[in-house]
């Protein structure tokens, strides 16, 4: 003898707007109604709370960033570039090719002129040791500079320069255009 199938049991409908109790019509049935099932397709995925989550979190981290958290920021992308734009060039001070670590070296440092932090003009591939063994072999750097740039713009790099206080948004405008030229570099390499 056949047994009879059981009823189904009722369930709690899945929209959370609903909440009702109903019994099921067909197998894997989650909601009470075709409206629920319209709301219920239209909630967001778990993925999408996910997605929505982190950039919630990267707006309020970015709120409480301090200024100079911005300016590191911005330094460590404009480095990047500096890299990647003299990447086939030797070091600016030593003239010379090695495997070692580069680094974007400031002709004039940022301490003594952060005017001219983010002057690409100042700022060219130099290997770590010129850099920092050396304290940036200052005397050969600007021998290589006026080759490569010319003396007019050395002359102009050692004159007097109005002083540079950057806005939070002037920093945040830096970062975002010296990502889009390394992106730039990188797109025309490929």
């Amino acid at each position: 003898m056949i047994k009879p199938l059981k009823p189904p049991k009722p369930k709690k409908c899945k929209n959370p707007d609903c909440g009702k109790s109903f019994v099921p019509a067909k197998f894997g049935q989650v909601v009470c109604c075709w409206q629920c099932a319209i709301a219920y397709n239209n909630l967001p995925t778990n993925k999408t709370k996910e997605r929505v989550s982190r950039e919630i979190n990267k707006l309020a981290k970015d709120k409480v960033k301090t200024r100079s958290e911005h300016l590191a920021e911005a330094q460590k992308e404009f480095n990047a570039y500096i890299r990647l734009r003299d990447a086939k060039k030797p070091c600016i001070s030593c003239g010379r090719h090695h495997q070692g670590q580069y680094h974007a070296g400031h002709y004039k440092t940022v301490g003594a002129h952060p005017e001219l932090r983010f002057n690409e003009l100042n700022v060219h591939k130099q290997c770590s040791a010129c850099n920092n063994h050396k304290s940036g072999n200052i005397v050969e750097y600007r021998i290589n500079l006026v080759k490569k740039v010319g003396t007019e713009a050395v002359e102009w790099l050692e004159g007097n320069h109005e002083a540079k206080k950057y806005t939070i948004e002037e920093i945040k405008q830096i970062k975002t255009d010296y990502r889009q030229k390394i992106k730039d570099i990188k797109r025309k390499s490929e």
